[in-house]
């Protein structure tokens, strides 16, 4: 039997396609849906396994990248988001999709609490940024992120730089592993402009929850899942051991 994901769309979100297609691709059975669908039939939640949290500009952005929608989730869904997390099911949140879910407070949710606590905020550079970047692996308990080391992924966004609300959260996430993902340079290891395109922190760009089942980045897995998609790929090889579409393989491989 195929494991369903969901797959969530609504106004403003613009890469439900490409993330289901992500999913298609690894194995799992995957539907697309409405926010407002959601809230109006929420027992819609208890026939999946995994729920995704697209890119895009949801509602535009106003206000800050990711908050109302956040706000309508957590008005209206947040019991059964947290009986989903409970549940050892998988969340996943990619850029607009990681705003979202960091402010629901899912992300990191160092105390367990779902009070947000960290924040994607304007790049440093002051304007969006649309290139491809590296990104490592970090020691930590993700079945999202198992056995990969470093990625090769595009960021595109304007509001991409993860801050925590005081130096105490910090260490909370450094001391539970909850740093999934840092942008680093290849040929220094290390992250200045433009290896760390937005200026977060510790050069974060990806989290987890404590329990591992919920990810959060801002690099978009699902627009490396062809050889195709590689700037470069008409130069010669290219390593498919850095395409994105491991994390959505390892997705489905949890429930098999």
């Amino acid at each position: 039997m195929k494991i369903k994901v969901l797959v969530l769309t609504g106004y403003g979100i613009n890469a439900e396609k490409e993330l289901a297609h992500a999913f298609e691709m690894a194995g799992g059975d995957t539907d697309i849906i409405h926010l407002e669908d959601i809230i109006c039939n929420r027992k819609i939640l208890e026939k999946y396994q995994i729920l995704a949290f697209p890119g895009g500009f949801s509602f535009g952005d106003h206000i800050a990248s990711g908050k109302v929608f956040a706000n309508i989730v957590k008005s209206n869904l947040l019991d059964e988001l947290i009986d989903f997390i409970s549940k050892d099911k998988l969340i996943i949140g990619i850029c607009n999709g990681f705003q979202i879910i960091t402010k629901l407070g899912i992300v990191p949710d160092i105390d367990d609490n779902h009070t947000q606590v960290a924040s994607l905020i304007e790049n440093d550079s002051g304007h969006f940024e649309n290139r491809w970047i590296w990104v490592k692996t970090e020691k930590n308990n993700s079945p999202w992120l198992s056995d990969i080391d470093k990625l090769y992924l595009p960021v595109r966004h304007g509001e991409g730089k993860f801050i925590v609300k005081n130096s105490g959260v910090m260490n909370k996430l450094i001391k539970n592993n909850q740093i999934g993902l840092k942008y680093f340079n290849p040929n220094s290891n290390k992250a200045e402009y433009p290896y760390n395109p937005n200026g977060s922190i510790e050069n974060i760009a990806g989290v987890i929850n404590k329990k591992g089942n919920i990810l959060g980045l801002m690099p978009h897995p699902e627009a490396f899942i062809f050889k195709e998609n590689h700037p470069r790929w008409v130069e010669g090889s290219i390593d498919e051991d850095k395409m994105g579409l491991r994390i959505f393989i390892n997705g489905i491989k949890y429930f098999k």
